[in-house]
């Protein structure tokens, strides 16, 4: 096929990639190596995909209309995977006009150029933080998620609603897809895994956020890619779904630590702190819809997915200065 894959400098876009190329696929990658962290990690992934002769791209913001037009129009693509976001819970309470630009405006502009240029299918990336101050454990896609609390889970929410307004209005098939705190190599310095790995191997104090009473459904990044290609080539979906995509194990987040401590031959050093704003104290994905429907099933847990993030870290430091 031939794929259209926004944010494919982003941690699953350039992953995702890799997989689609490797498995004989036409691919186009659109990302605007934003400086919300690392730059040069965002090229570093960014070359990796140039050498493959299936692969393209453009740089560009997809809050640019005409911009997101013109590329869906030159290359005609069969399917497209909106992973461009901005991403992060906390971010978004300080810079709240950067997620209307990129997460409401951006998402506008991709459907719109999928409806007016024959795309068969729009596969999006949505978010478990949707499911906002929910108390019950697992988040099922029935679950009611009409209370948000960060901006980035409403923009979120409203991509879905969006979808399904094209969807219901224009014959678009589109899938979204709430992912569950995704870690591994090639990963971002603004998600725990990465911070904490950084902070042991400096010596440096690690903020523990709810005294550490926080459980978080870590999915390691090889099982996510396999959800995401599983969505975009599965014939028989509905012309709108929605899937949970996560480990469908939450691990305490000492634990994690722990994982990392051991991974790295340390003692961390930890400071206590209460709960942030927007941050919820457990995510877990059901993950029984998708495993019917796509054949999903995660098969890596922190012990193995820890230790080669590590690996994979000590060889690539510089690309977090």
């Amino acid at each position: 096929m031939k794929i259209l894959v926004t944010g494919s400098a982003g941690f699953i876009g350039m992953h995702l990639c890799q997989r689609l190329l490797a498995e004989g696929h036409e691919v186009h990658g659109v990302d605007n190596f934003n400086p919300y962290y690392s730059v040069a990690l965002k090229r570093a992934r960014h070359a990796e995909l140039v050498p493959h002769p299936d692969f393209s791209s453009d740089e560009l913001d997809i809050g640019d209309t005409e911009a997101v037009a013109a590329v869906v129009r030159r290359f005609q693509p069969e399917v497209v995977c909106n992973l461009a976001a901005q991403p992060g819970v906390r971010y978004s309470i300080d810079h709240p006009h950067v997620y209307a630009h990129c997460n409401l405006a951006g998402f506008l502009n991709v459907l719109e150029a999928c409806r007016h240029n024959g795309v068969r299918r729009l596969v999006y990336a949505s978010s478990s933080s949707v499911y906002g101050g929910n108390t019950k454990l697992p988040f099922a896609e029935t679950d009611p998620v009409d209370q948000p609390i960060s901006l980035y889970a409403a923009t979120k929410k409203a991509n879905e609603l969006m979808a399904h307004t094209y969807t219901h209005l224009y014959g678009l098939q589109t899938v979204g897809l709430r992912f569950f705190t995704v870690y591994g190599p090639w990963g971002r310095p603004d998600m725990a895994v990465w911070s904490f790995t950084k902070k042991m191997l400096a010596n440096q104090t690690i903020p523990v956020y709810n005294h550490g009473n926080m459980r978080r459904d870590f999915t390691y990044i090889d099982d996510i890619v396999s959800g995401v290609v599983a969505s975009i080539r599965h014939d028989g979906l509905a012309p709108y779904e929605l899937f949970n995509i996560g480990n469908n194990r939450p691990e305490p987040l000492m634990d994690l630590i722990r994982t990392i401590a051991e991974s790295l031959g340390v003692e961390p050093r930890l400071e206590m702190l209460p709960m942030q704003p927007g941050d919820v104290p457990a995510t877990y994905a059901d993950i029984d819809r998708i495993r019917t429907v796509l054949g999903f099933e995660p098969t890596t847990p922190i012990s193995r997915g820890i230790p080669q993030f590590v690996e994979w870290y000590r060889g690539h430091r510089h690309l977090d200065e």
